[in-house]
């Protein structure tokens, strides 16, 4: 895997926190305590206002062997945007798209929801499953059937047929 670095106006303890807290173990995150490549970069904002001092503007960039290839800098407006430097972004630049968030309900011994797990992972789509009772769908708007499929937090599908119609609409894109 190439590095990936994040880069960051704080000091080191609170960007040693920050990887622990999203998990990133696969990123390196870089302390720019003082601001300084922040500013050789014309990144550096100041949020005086906000009480923060110096900043680091939002911004993503594609590095290879030391040259910038492509950067994605947030339009300037009062509120900090997170529109264009966001990892999606970049993925779709290179190719690639994100892996959805995809959360199944299911019910033991239900062949629909086999059938959904078993296209999920034809797809090479990572889930969680979460086993349900007729209780707990009476819970949910209009599902009464499993599996239930949530991505990225909403409601996608009910149905096993409902799923592979999703999916084919996702491979289609």
């Amino acid at each position: 895997m190439d590095d990936i670095l994040c880069v960051s106006v704080n000091d080191t303890f609170v960007m040693n926190a920050w990887q622990e807290d999203q998990g990133a173990d696969r990123i390196t995150f870089v302390p720019d305590g003082n601001g300084e490549f922040s500013k050789g970069m014309g990144m550096l904002v100041d949020k005086d206002d906000l009480g923060f001092g110096a900043r680091s503007w939002r911004y993503s960039m594609l590095v290879n062997n030391g040259v910038v290839e492509k950067m994605f800098i947030e339009e300037e407006r009062p509120a900090t945007p997170s529109d264009v430097s966001d990892a999606d972004t970049m993925l779709k630049y290179l190719g690639g798209t994100a892996k959805p968030d995809i959360l199944l309900f299911t019910k033991p011994g239900c062949t629909h929801c086999a059938r959904a797990k078993r296209m999920l992972d034809e797809a090479g789509l990572p889930y969680a499953e979460l086993p349900t009772s007729p209780r707990i769908l009476r819970a949910l708007p209009g599902a009464r059937t499993t599996p239930q499929v949530f991505v990225d937090g909403k409601h996608v599908v009910g149905t096993a047929d409902d799923l592979a119609t999703w999916l084919t609409a996702r491979l289609s894109k």
